[in-house]
């Protein structure tokens, strides 16, 4: 790629570091400008990363941006997404993509009008760890996936995150925050999926903050805290999806993958890298590590503990595949799907009832270690 796009960020908060540090991992890609509601806390970001703090307006208008990041908080997503487009600029959300599929089809229309691409996290489907899934699954390592698991389950955001009222409004609870790491990783294995069902609750109508700086205040909970999901995926497989903020501890692995001739676990996909382990029928275990893949060198200190850790991949491959003309792998179209899986559990929770999927999609192409080299720096 000759072109190096700027890169114009709206929304100074937690996950912007994340972004605005490891941009520098990718080529054609530079980080120009950001803007918050807040301008401390944008001052406080440009000054940290050596780039200009602006306005929203400002941003949007930049002659020097091509892409905007749109890192506002969900019931947000939709509307600073439309924004961009009509200022211009390709848009590239943090997830989720939207919160319900009318705000999705909208975004649909406007990224057709304008020509312009919308491309969402999660990107950690990307990293070495679930590559290598990718890879053993393609092979026919275990055979072919019939069913499998996924579970996400803790206590909830209030014991560490300062502001943690948005979670459990609109747009949040585990579903929707944790929810689309699983459903996009499982999209990136099997494929699209057919139709879902579940049921939800909430453990309480409230929570007590317990982090700083607002530790003994009282939020409201004003969506479902625990989901238990299943989704048929168009290729036959059977996932039993559990998301829950009303667990203090559990003794289920992240994901399993049963096939006909053995059994993947993967990793946490909230990460990029850690090992894959496989179990053949025979009860023979074996051990993937990916660690030829760049994307699993460990590169960000986690309270002592070094984690992979590579958020801005795919903005950078959406950037790179503007430039090639080709499809970029968090897409709109899948993150569309993926809302759609994630809205019709909520749903489903709500009606007890299954929900057949309007949308489809394809699975994002395969991003081995000589495409994780050809894209970073």
């Amino acid at each position: 790629m000759s072109k190096v796009m700027g890169i114009g960020v709206i929304g100074a908060g937690n996950i912007s570091t994340s972004y605005l540090t490891r941009a520098a991992h990718f080529k054609g890609i530079e980080m120009r400008a950001i803007a918050d509601l807040n301008m401390e806390t944008a001052q406080a970001q440009a000054d940290r990363f050596n780039i200009r703090a602006e306005t929203v307006d400002a941003v949007l208008a930049a002659e020097d941006i091509d892409i905007v990041v749109n890192l506002t908080v969900p019931k947000v997503h939709a509307q600073v997404t439309a924004n961009i487009l009509r200022a211009g600029k390709h848009a590239y959300s943090e997830k989720p993509l939207c919160l319900s599929m009318e705000e999705g089809r909208m975004l649909a229309d406007l990224s057709a009008e304008t020509s312009l691409r919308i491309g969402c996290a999660p990107d950690t489907f990307l990293g070495g760890s679930h590559q290598e899934v990718r890879k053993l699954v393609d092979e026919g390592a275990i055979g072919r996936v019939t069913h499998g698991t996924a579970h996400v389950m803790s206590a909830g955001m209030e014991m560490w995150h300062p502001n943690p009222d948005f979670f459990f409004q609109a747009g949040g609870g585990p579903v929707l925050d944790m929810g689309p790491y699983y459903i996009a990783f499982l999209v990136n294995i099997l494929g699209p999926v057919r139709r879902v069902a579940a049921m939800s609750n909430k453990a309480s109508e409230t929570r007590t903050i317990t982090s700083a700086p607002r530790s003994g205040e009282t939020i409201p909970v004003e969506v479902p805290t625990t989901v238990h999901g299943l989704l048929e995926f168009a290729e036959g497989a059977i996932i039993t999806f559990g998301a829950s903020w009303d667990c203090s501890s559990n003794g289920h692995r992240n994901l399993e993958l049963y096939g006909t001739k053995g059994t993947i676990i993967p990793r946490d996909p909230n990460f990029f890298g850690g090992d894959v382990t496989m179990i053949d029928r025979d009860g023979s275990e074996s051990v993937h590590d990916g660690m030829s893949h760049p994307l699993s060198t460990p590169n960000k200190d986690d309270n002592g503990v070094m984690l992979a850790d590579y958020r801005a991949v795919g903005l950078a491959d959406m950037a790179q595949a503007i430039g090639e003309r080709r499809d970029h792998r968090c897409s709109f179209e899948r993150a569309l799907h993926v809302t759609e899986v994630l809205d019709s559990l909520l749903v489903s929770g709500e009606t007890n009832g299954f929900v057949e999927m309007t949308t489809s999609c394809t699975r994002p192409a395969a991003f081995g270690p000589e495409d994780a080299h050809a894209l970073m720096t």
